[in-house]
């Protein structure tokens, strides 16, 4: 990679891609971000603060994800192109297709069709994610020790079911079909798992602020549910795609995932730190008491079904021997993140 030409990363205002966005700069890079509307009053405060403090070195474009030929202006002169651009929605849908999958899979193919008539292009880092690698636990008591690799891929996962995963993996594959049919610009995917920590914003109504305020305000405060995730820190992740995109072995698919753990365990970090102040879970539920309530929840009961009460892990070896990734703790992660929270005045002491 010459390290003078610019770096796309799309989708650039977002959790990861901010992070993202602000360590490039901070290396020196210059970045190519887009967003929906450059000229957004709200929302990009902190790409603008990048800005003048990298003068020169951050260029915003406008660019939607479905909108073809969106991403030429922004991809011109690039030799790394970063997707992190991707809804992530997993409740309140009402048309799973339209508002999670066709701007998932659409995106993709507009991102890497424009990459194809950039002639500068060499590799091209995605942001996928470990429920393109599995859709419900109980897939994991098909793997050796219940422990996921990049070298499974989720077959069970539609567009009525776990419609999230579904996205991810359909975008991934689509990714992976487009990068074999040319051998200009070679593909590495980024598969993280819930992403947690701080972010460069004010808290927003982001799926990650959501599961850590339930954490807090008493949603699971009569039992958790035996769910178990992969967690890992927004600041590793973003660090992941930098190595991904500037080591010339990487290759394939990364997991990028620093803990396996459950929202018990989690509670009981944070209440080791901040007290009694807040109704982190005690317990862990019983299964059937939360297959009964799980539409209250906003949860199906065949999610429940498939996924309460099956441990899971994820191997996150080969990111660590091929790009020399080194993991936060899960205490600082939480800590960092509900600090924010607190500093925010999103949740208070009762």
């Amino acid at each position: 990679m010459n390290p003078a030409a610019p770096v796309l990363v799309t989708g650039a205002s977002g959790y990861v891609a901010s992070w993202l966005v602000r360590d490039l700069l901070e290396a020196g890079y210059t970045v190519h971000g887009t967003v929906r509307d450059p000229q957004k009053k709200s929302g990009l405060e902190h790409l603008h603060e990048l800005s003048e403090s990298h003068p020169g070195k951050l260029k915003l474009f406008k660019a939607d994800l479905l909108d073809a030929g969106a991403y030429d202006a922004a991809m011109q002169g690039c030799e790394l192109v970063m997707h992190t651009a991707s809804p992530f929605v997993i409740s309140g849908l009402k048309d799973n297709y339209e508002q999670l999958v066709r701007p998932a899979l659409e995106g993709t193919r507009n991102v890497l069709e424009s990459c194809n008539r950039c002639t500068s292009v060499k590799r091209v880092v995605l942001t996928s994610s470990v429920v393109a690698i599995y859709g419900d636990s109980i897939d994991g008591q098909n793997v050796p020790k219940h422990t996921f690799t990049e070298e499974h891929w989720n077959t069970t996962s539609t567009v009525d079911h776990q419609p999230y995963p579904y996205s991810k993996v359909v975008a991934e594959k689509e990714a992976w079909a487009m990068q074999e049919k040319q051998d200009r610009w070679d593909l590495v995917t980024i598969n993280p798992g819930l992403v947690l920590g701080p972010s460069l914003t004010k808290a927003s109504a982001s799926t990650s602020l959501v599961f850590i305020k339930q954490l807090a305000n008493g949603t699971m405060f009569p039992g958790a549910p035996d769910l178990w995730m992969g967690v890992v820190d927004v600041r590793d992740v973003a660090q992941a795609h930098i190595k991904a995109g500037f080591t010339p072995a990487a290759k394939g698919r990364y997991i990028t995932n620093a803990a396996n753990t459950n929202a018990l365990e989690m509670g009981r970090v944070l209440r080791k730190k901040f007290g009694s102040g807040f109704k982190f879970p005690l317990f862990t539920a019983p299964k059937a008491l939360v297959w009964l309530v799980a539409p209250m929840a906003g949860l199906t009961r065949k999610f429940v079904t498939l996924n309460v009460g099956y441990r899971i892990g994820f191997d996150n070896a080969k990111s660590r021997r091929e790009l020399g990734m080194s993991y936060r703790p899960l205490e600082q992660t939480l800590v960092d993140h509900f600090q924010q929270v607190l500093d925010d005045g999103i949740l208070r002491r009762r």
